[in-house]
């Protein structure tokens, strides 16, 4: 599954790491507020590690059992 963009989701931002091939990252990790300019972000990202692999990322969240439905 390559490439991969990680992020790890907390209250007001997120962390944001990007690998186009395993154990291979892409630039250095960064943090976006949850707000419109850190989305805008994070979409800018997305299309610069889409550019830089050829092919459209995969996106994984961190498991956190918080963000799991409850049946």
């Amino acid at each position: 599954m390559n490439p991969v963009i990680g992020l790890d989701v907390a209250k007001e931002e997120s962390q944001v790491q990007a690998y186009l091939r395993k154990k291979k990252p892409y630039k250095k990790s960064f943090k976006f507020k949850h707000n419109t300019q850190g989305l805008e972000r994070l979409s800018a990202f997305y299309r610069e590690v889409e550019q830089a692999s050829g092919t459209y990322p995969t996106i994984i969240l961190e498991s956190t059992g918080h963000y799991l439905s409850r049946i």
